[in-house]
Order: C-alpha cells, then structure tokens, then sequence
C-alpha cells in the first residue's frame, strides 16, 4: 500500500478527508469520496483506479462512506412530494395472494403461498388434490426484517422429507436443512458452503446428492469461488461425513450438479465452467456399481437429460442445434453418430423440455413469448397448450407417469394464475388464480421492431395504459439486459403496473446478448461483439424518440445485474439521449470483476483484461473508466446491496463516487445502498416496496411528471 494510500484511509477513519464537493450547475454537494493514485498496468498500458479502497465491504473506512451516501440519498428521496402516494399505491396494489406451482410427491402436493404483503413466501403441503393445506415451513419467523429468505427446496420421492436451503441477507450462500413432512420437525442435518446448487434425492429418501464448494478463505462475500465438488450426503450423518461422489481437481472451475432418472437407477452428473450455455455429461449406474461414466463429454453444446425408457435417454441439446432440438440416445451406443433425433430444430427457440405423461412437453420461445406444444416420444405432434395471451410459462411441473401437470402463466398484466394442464387432451383449467385491484383491460401490450445500426431487426414491448397514445412527450422507461443467454419475457410486476398507472409508458428491448432467439443470438453479443448489445438498446432508445413517444429529457433506462451494466455503458456513451438512469447491482467495473466471488464464470460473456485483445475490448466500454469530466450526464439513482456477493457492490460504490465526481451537468447522481440485502433474490416484500418507491418517486421528479393521482 502506498503513502498517499494509507493516508487518505487514515483521515477517513478519523471521519476528516475532504469536505463534500460541489458538481455540475445544480450545485450539488455529495459526501467526500477520497482518491488515492492506484494503477494497473495491463499489457503495458497503466489504467487508473482512484477508488480502489472502496473494493473492502467491511473496512470501516467503506462502511462511513456508504452510511453518508445513504444518509444524502434518503435525505434526497424523502423530500420528493409524490413518494408517499407512490409507496402506499404500491403496498396496496401488492397486497394479492400467490401461489407457486404445485409439487407432487407421495400422493401430497407441495406448494409456496403469499398472502400479500409477507416478506417471504410459506411452503405448504396438502393431502391431495382437494386437501385441507397446512403450513410446512414459514420463514416470517426466521428473522425480524424478514431477511431470511427460503432460497431453494425439494422433496423426497416418497413425500416424507424435505430438504430446504435458507439464505440470510441476500447472500447467495445456502444453508440446508431436512425436515420431516409428517411431524413439521427439522432433523439434525445441517450442510454448508453451498451456492448455485439444489439436491437430487436418493430413490429410498435416504439421502441426496449436492455440490458445494470449500469453505471460503477470506471474506465469505468476496473471495473467489472454485474448486466444487459434488457429495452424498446420508441423512443423520454429519457434513464432515459426506461422500465425494465426483471431482475434478484438476479443474478448480468446474462445478457439478446431480439428479436421478424418474426410474432411480442412473445418477446424472452435469459439469459446467462458469455461466456458458456448455456441459458436460457422466452417469452412474446405480443398480450395477462401477465407476463413472462419459456420455456427453466435450464442451460443445448445451446437454439436459429430459427423461428416459429404460437405457433409452431423451436428450434436449444445442448441439448441431442453436436454438434446440431432443434426440434419443441408447446407452449401449452412445455416440452422436447413433443418435435418433427426435424433435429437430424449429424456427422458434426451444429452452425447456419435460418428460411428463409419457409425453415430451416443450417450452419455446416465439419472438420472446412463450409457445409450449405436447409431443408424442417419437416426435409425432399431439397438442398445443392455448396460453391466454402474450406471456410467459413458468415452474411447470409433474411426472412421466401422470396426465396431471401444472404451471404458472404470467404477462404485463395477468398476475401469475397457475394452471392445472390435463396432458391427454390438453385443457387447461385455472388452479390459483389470484385477485390484483386493477382492471387489466386498462391496459394494451403491443410488441413493435426497430432497427439497430448494423441492420438487425429487434423486438420490443411496449406496455401502457391504453387511453395513452404518442405525443412526444409521454415519460418512458426502457428496460433491458442483454447477456448470458436468458430471456427477458413478458412478466407481472406490480411496480410496473403503479409505473403505468402513473401515465408512464413501460418498454422491454430484446437486445442481442439474451436467449430470445437461441444460441446464435446470444452470442452475437458476447465478448468482442458486446457493443452490439449496447447499440441495440441505444436504437431502442432512439426509436421510442423518432415515433413520438417521448423525448430524451422524459427517457429514462433501467437495468439490474448484467443489465446495470447496459445502463452504464449506454449512459456513458450517449448521455444526451436520456433524462434518467437507474443501474441496479451493476457490473462496472469490466477490468475486475473476475477477481470476486463468481465473477470469474463471466468471462464466457465478457471476456477476461488477463487477455490482451479482451482487454481492449473491455476497457473501451468498461462504465467506470468511459466517465468523462464535466459532461452533462441524465440523473442518475445508482442501487445495490451491502451483501450482494455475486456482482459485489464495489462495482456500484466506484461507479457511482466516479460519476459524483465527473457530472458536469445539474442533474443529482446518487447511490442508494440497502443494508442486508444481496443480489436480489430473497429479498423482503417491504424492502421491494420501498426500493420501488424510491425509483418511481426519482423519476416523477427527473422526468418532470405530475403527482401521481391513484
């Protein structure tokens, strides 16, 4: 550590440094952010990192900057006129009951279940179909601030057990525990160390498969994770006693994960490196004994086992394939040379298959709305499910040998209703079906495209309340992501539908980068074509300009996680074209974000600084080095998560102290930092309400919109 280093930290410690600095011709004075003179030098070329201390989550030097951050932030948000109407519109509006899709198991049905307003969703179990419910597991009581979140759970073949993961402030670090179903009472086992990662049960309910990783040397937040392995873990024993089932030492990024074929003799292992669409495959016969053996093992494509007759196995793959296909293999001949396709590649994306009433079930994708079609295991075509609207299907769920399966449909404005779907003749009734007070016909969702620069045609929803029509000046907020393969469908969000009702008009992109349209489509922005990504959402943007929706002052982005870079990276480059930004737990930081956690499995998108030619790439729309002093940027509301450890908040504390610093515009940058509270998921109901309410609240006032009028 230099001089000048360890100086500026001990001022901060003392609470001295610099008093807070003025900005932009608003005169906006944000708490002192020290710099210290750090940098790198990558391939010869020295990059600078001004606020390298603030990467220390717990050094108490990062916590006083974060407290006086958010202490500037709120003092901000709370004096905003409209806050108050929009929090209490959105409380009373997510007052509604949901249900998960039911799980069957040993005759029981297990289901999680909202009343409303409770911070996390219960686990509850019925004796049939028509049994009375009764509550198996309540997180609520967990923790008084509701930040002890049921992260993952799966149920023994036979319905007498449940294994369930908590996660506690946001992290995605698991904690799993076993429960028996009959007495509401945990056993004694208690596994940790694990992320990323659900169990596959024995057959006999004896024990379950699972992977995790060594416990973490350094801050359990940050460190590096590596080395997983997958283990068996037999119920009543002790963690330390847990079997290795498989390994790959020799391979410290790869991870492993398990499940049993419906008939319980095969073990299925699947190997991935970081977040790449890619596996591998090995089995083991459990009936049989031996060692373990290859079946797909080149990291070529994506392999998911759907099901099997016999040592028949029912394969959905990219292979020879990018926007999927199933094929049979025989396990006596498992080379690809022999395998029987079964379902070929269609023009819509496939991204799911189910084994389910002897049926294969499909999920595509059609132009980013679900289709899902019930095929014979031959291949020959038996029905389609008739899907309400533009949606999308989720959680759906059943067994090979029953005609029973259910799952959830949701859009812009159908709130989540869980069907129960007779696979022989394929009606479709509704199961849960919950109650939200607004009226849907309000509202019109239309999906239009546009053009990005090189030409390609792109998809977007525009969502609004359906008296609304362009006059050029109507507030927008556009939303995107843009990476890892993952579609961004149509889906209920209460805050959207307060949004709408606040005269604004909600915009979905789906830019390149995602899986909307397959393989090819996502990795036509990946690494060195990621601006692509960047220049499909700036094109959505523009368009929304030139057919009279809106203006730029009344423009406002937003994205989370792989999307808060989107936001970043657009936001540097054309700050002219927005009048709001808000990236959320964002990866910013391009140069540095495979040192922390599991950042490292990004590279398959990003790119790595270790490689020179990556190393250019990512410098040149890195959001944290493309700040220029003194241009007038978009207000901007940066958020984040003091435990988020999968995109750690270090990304958004530097970002936004260097945005503080380089606005030269009137406009406010701020960072709104929430205290136990991760990446996102698990996140308490009254905390999304009130993260919500501060984000509509900034943009009612930076986009010049009335009071909003409920």
């Amino acid at each position: 550590m230099n001089r000048l280093y360890a100086l500026l930290l001990a001022l901060l410690a003392l609470g001295c440094g610099a008093p807070g600095h003025l900005t932009g011709d608003g005169g906006h004075r944000y708490p002192a952010t020290a710099t210290v003179d750090h940098h790198d030098v990558y391939h010869g070329v020295p990059v600078a990192d001004p606020y390298r201390w603030l990467e220390d989550p717990d050094s108490a030097e990062t916590k006083a900057w974060v407290e006086r951050q958010n202490r500037h932030t709120f003092r901000y948000l709370d004096g905003l006129d409209g806050r108050r109407a929009i929090e209490a519109r959105l409380t009373e509006l997510w007052d509604y009951e949901r249900f998960g899709t039911p799980v069957r198991k040993g005759g029981r049905y297990f289901y999680t279940r909202n009343d409303g307003l409770q911070n996390q969703s219960v686990l509850y179990v019925q004796e049939g179909l028509d049994g009375d419910p009764r509550v198996l597991l309540d997180p609520n009581g967990l923790s008084q601030d509701g930040t002890v979140a049921l992260a993952s759970w799966e149920i023994s073949e036979d319905g007498r057990r449940v294994a369930y993961a908590l996660s506690s402030g946001g992290s995605d670090w698991r904690e799993w525990r076993v429960r028996d179903v009959d007495s509401g009472q945990d056993l004694g086992d208690h596994l940790k160390w694990t992320k990323f990662s659900g169990v596959a049960w024995a057959a006999d309910g004896g024990g379950f498969y699972y992977g995790r990783y060594p416990e973490p040397r350094g801050a359990e937040l940050t460190a590096a994770n590596r080395d997983h392995k997958l283990y068996f873990h037999q119920l009543g024993a002790p963690q330390s006693a847990d079997r290795v089932v498989y390994e790959r030492p020799e391979f410290p990024a790869w991870s492993f994960s398990a499940e049993l074929t419906d008939d319980g003799r095969w073990l299925v292992i699947q190997g991935s490196e970081g977040t790449e669409r890619k596996n591998r495959l090995w089995y083991q016969d459990l009936e049989a004994g031996g060692g373990t053996s290859g079946l797909c093992t080149d990291f070529d494509a994506s392999y998911e086992v759907v099901g099997n007759h016999g040592a028949t196995w029912f394969l959905f793959t990219t292979k020879d394939a990018p926007r999927g296909r199933v094929v049979a293999v025989d396990l006596a001949h498992p080379e690809p040379a022999a395998w029987r396709e079964v379902v070929p590649q269609s023009d819509d994306a496939l991204t799911e298959v189910d084994l389910l009433g002897g049926a294969l079930v499909c999920h595509y994708l059609h132009d980013a709305s679900s289709l899902v079609r019930v095929l014979e295991t031959d291949g020959r075509r038996r029905l389609q499910v008739a899907l309400p609207a533009l949606g999308t299907v989720d959680g759906l769920s059943g067994s090979p040998d029953r005609d029973e399966a259910f799952y959830s449909f949701s859009s812009f404005t159908n709130p989540g209703t869980v069907f129960r779907l007779d696979l022989a003749s394929g009606a479709s009734e509704a199961h849960f079906a919950p109650e939200v007070g607004f009226d849907p016909a309000g509202f019109v969702t239309s999906q239009v495209w546009f053009s990005s620069p090189d030409g390609t045609r792109v998809p977007m929803f525009l969502v609004h309340r359906k008296d609304l029509a362009p006059d050029g000046r109507r507030p927008v907020q556009l939303y995107g992501y843009g990476g890892f393969n993952i579609a961004i469908t149509p889906s209920f969000n209460v805050a959207n539908l307060v949004w709408m009702e606040m005269g604004g008009v909600f915009a979905v992109a789906n830019i390149r980068g995602g899986g909307e349209f397959g393989r090819d489509w996502h990795l036509a922005g990946t690494v060195h074509d990621k601006q692509k990504v960047f220049d499909d959402f700036i094109a959505a943007g523009e368009w929304l300009v030139e057919s009279g929706w809106t203006e730029p002052s009344r423009l406002a982005i937003r994205g989370a996680s792989n999307g808060g870079l989107l936001v970043g990276a657009c936001l540097n480059q054309r700050p002219d074209l927005y009048g709001a930004a808000l990236p959320a737990v964002g990866v910013m930081d391009m140069l540095r974000f495979h040192e922390f956690t599991i950042g490292w499995a990004w590279t398959s998108d990003y790119g790595s600084s270790a490689d020179p030619e990556q190393f250019r790439t990512l410098l040149a729309y890195s959001p944290y080095h493309n700040l220029r002093p003194g241009v007038r940027y978009p207000a901007v509301m940066v958020t984040t998560g003091d435990h988020d450890d999968r995109v750690v908040p270090a990304h958004s504390f530097k970002y936004a102290a260097a945005l503080q610093k380089a606005q030269g515009g009137p406009k406010p940058v701020l960072i709104r930092v929430e205290t136990r509270a991760g990446h996102g998921a698990g996140k308490p109901t009254s905390k999304r309400i009130a993260e919500y309410a501060d984000m509509w609240a900034f943009l009612q006032k930076e986009l010049g919109m009335p009071a909003p009028r409920f």
